[in-house]
């Protein structure tokens, strides 16, 4: 009888709530064909793909697909220059959104339809078109950073063959496409904090600085350090369009600017393995999901109430 019950009562849910449910409909579908129907073909991780046997008739090699990767002589610095990227471009991020969130916060509302679209609005431009843009600034003749050493009295530099300054490069222009975006999820974080904290706070005296570090930076901690998990699940992914694109792919710069999915794709493109390709996306999934647990242990040693479960 337990079971029957409790179909009913599931029965009387859906009914209650049966518009929320066909609202939902397409997410679902959605989610469901584009996340995890492709879930299936995970196993080629495993097989030796040939076309002529598909998924199912393809050899098993088991493990062989991963030496690809970790036998290769660059899978450590490639490793290193993905963690190092990401580990920079989550904290800068984080800084620069909360900073100008609550700047954002503070400016008188005529503006702020202004300041927002100047800072989302890079959010919505490819990587192709950014790479254009860069190249106009730093093409080696005519780009406007050498015409202004030329100026200056100074020699051009040749910014496509050195190395050293691309580090630089890349966190600047990641910053600049990505920081509007979470500046917008910060603020939008600002705004559903209650007012009458801000007010009793400014009948007791508090100052501008007083209300940034005592209100609103502690009561966005819980979706910082949300944000901060979900981020530390793809740091082992990098932005293939930031390394592939901004770079021109230029050989002498490798050693700064690639990364695993780089790697991967000019490694693959040669070989054309669907097999190697994923294995080194199961890898990083993997690796990711683990690291994503993990923060989520400590934080949750830390204070439970800022973890995610």
């Amino acid at each position: 009888m337990r079971p029957l019950s409790w179909l009913k009562s599931e029965s009387r849910l859906f009914r209650k709530h049966s518009e929320l449910f066909v609202l939902s409909l397409p997410a679902v579908l959605f989610k469901l064909v584009f996340s995890y129907l492709p879930l299936i073909g995970l196993i080629l991780a495993f097989k030796k793909f040939n076309y002529e046997g598909g998924i199912w008739g393809s050899e098993w090699v088991g493990w062989t697909n991963f030496k690809f990767f970790f036998a290769s002589d660059n899978a450590f610095r490639i490793t290193r220059n993905t963690i190092l990227y990401n580990i920079s471009f989550i904290i800068l991020v984080t800084v620069l959104a909360v900073s100008f969130a609550i700047m954002m916060n503070e400016i008188n509302r005529r503006w702020l339809k202004i300041h927002q679209t100047v800072l989302f609005l890079p959010y919505f431009l490819s990587w192709v078109v950014v790479s254009y843009v860069m190249l106009g600034f730093l093409e080696h003749k005519n780009g406007f950073l050498n015409q202004m050493l030329v100026s200056l009295g100074r020699d051009p530099v040749a910014w496509y063959q050195e190395s050293v300054y691309w580090p630089f490069i890349l966190i600047l222009v990641y910053l600049w496409k990505a920081v509007g975006f979470s500046t917008l999820i910060y603020y939008a974080g600002i705004l559903g904090i209650d007012s009458s904290y801000y007010e009793a706070a400014r009948i007791d005296g508090a100052t501008k600085m007083q209300l940034v570090t005592r209100i609103t930076i502690p009561l966005l901690t819980p979706l910082i350090i949300i944000l901060f998990i979900v981020a530390i699940g793809s740091i082992f992914r990098a932005d293939f369009g930031l390394f592939f694109f901004i770079p021109n792919d230029m050989g002498v710069l490798y050693p700064v600017t690639d990364v695993i999915d780089t790697y991967v794709y000019r490694s693959l493109r040669v070989v054309g393995d669907l097999g190697m390709s994923t294995a080194v996306g199961l890898y990083q999934s993997v690796v990711g999901f683990f690291l994503v647990l993990a923060t989520n242990w400590l934080i949750r040693r830390m204070n439970a109430e800022n973890s995610l479960w």
